[in-house]
């Protein structure tokens, strides 16, 4: 797997999802198992990019006191 990802969040997750049980099975190699592991951290550090950048550009829409709405950057709750 390049440094470029050609698939979209979902894909991603589709494909860290088949990493798992591939690992999850004992038919894999030490090889085997080590190339899928570094894929699926590549693919999980960009599921993570995808998520914050969706996280910028997420918009809260609230009434004001006023009756109008309003657009307010969402902030997260830290945990």
């Amino acid at each position: 797997m390049g440094n470029e990802l050609n698939l979209n969040f979902e894909e991603a997750i589709k494909r860290l999802e088949e990493i798992v049980k591939k690992l999850e099975s004992d038919n894999l190699s030490l090889d085997e198992s080590l190339k899928l592991f570094q894929e699926g951290v590549q693919l999980s550090d960009y599921c993570n990019k995808k998520l914050d950048e969706a996280e910028r550009q997420i918009n809260i829409i609230i009434k004001g006191n006023d009756g109008e709405l309003m657009e307010k950057d969402f902030t997260p709750e830290e945990d």
